[in-house]
């Protein structure tokens, strides 16, 4: 079975705190990364945490070090992929299409979003 969310999708936050509460929910990113062994997605400029890394120096004698905002990981149930037609969150599901390629015809599963039929 293919992957819903691939690295690339446009997805959106469909749980969690509203953004007027501080929170994520609502707000669109691009994958950035999936863990598929452990069922999370990287998303750019969502679920950003502060990230406090241990003085140390480099080989040029800068020193390294501080308080860095990075995003964490989303577990895969709290987005959902955009919808290309309509730019509404919605389900993936799969399908069976017939391609050509070079005069040979070949089965391949397609992912597309249900609500509009369109490929992803």
């Amino acid at each position: 079975m293919g992957a819903k969310i691939k690295k690339g999708d446009l997805v959106q936050v469909i749980t969690g705190a509203k953004a007027d509460r501080g929170g994520d929910r609502g707000k669109q990113g691009k994958v950035l990364k999936v863990f598929p062994e452990a069922n999370r997605v990287l998303v750019e400029g969502i679920n950003r945490v502060t990230k406090h890394t241990r003085a140390g120096q480099t080989e040029s004698g800068a020193s390294t070090g501080g308080i860095e905002v990075v995003e964490a990981p989303l577990h895969v149930s709290n987005v959902a992929v955009i919808d290309p037609e309509s730019k509404k969150p919605t389900r993936v599901g799969f399908r069976e299409e017939t391609v050509e390629t070079n005069g040979v015809k070949k089965t391949v599963r397609v992912r597309y979003a249900k609500a509009s039929g369109k490929a992803l």
